[in-house]
């Protein structure tokens, strides 16, 4: 399994971090419980090979899991997205969340 993979829920969960939305706030919005987001957090983490979300957020930019400004996120995702079709129609990394 490429450790870099995130699945669709931790991609969004991502974003609302990078957002710095607090775990209650991105339960809200996405409708899962406070101690689901963290545990989301947690695997990232592990995922990426980080020690805190500070890590997190850093590590995403380099990978390429976020870009800088909101025209950038756009690109970014429909730029996944697309290559995504290509590839066995895996779950996409990032996504746009309003």
């Amino acid at each position: 399994m490429n450790t870099t993979t995130l699945s669709h829920r931790e991609s969004e969960v991502l974003h609302l971090i990078a957002y710095e939305h607090t775990n209650q706030e991105i339960a809200s919005k996405l409708y899962i419980s406070h101690h689901t987001v963290d545990s989301h957090r947690k695997t990232m983490q592990q995922k990426l090979r980080v020690k805190n979300t500070a890590g997190l957020i850093r590590r995403a930019f380099e990978l390429g899991l976020l870009c800088n400004g909101q025209n950038q996120v756009r690109t970014c995702v429909m730029r996944e997205l697309s290559a995504n079709v290509t590839t066995n129609h895996q779950a996409p990394l990032s996504t746009s969340i309003s």
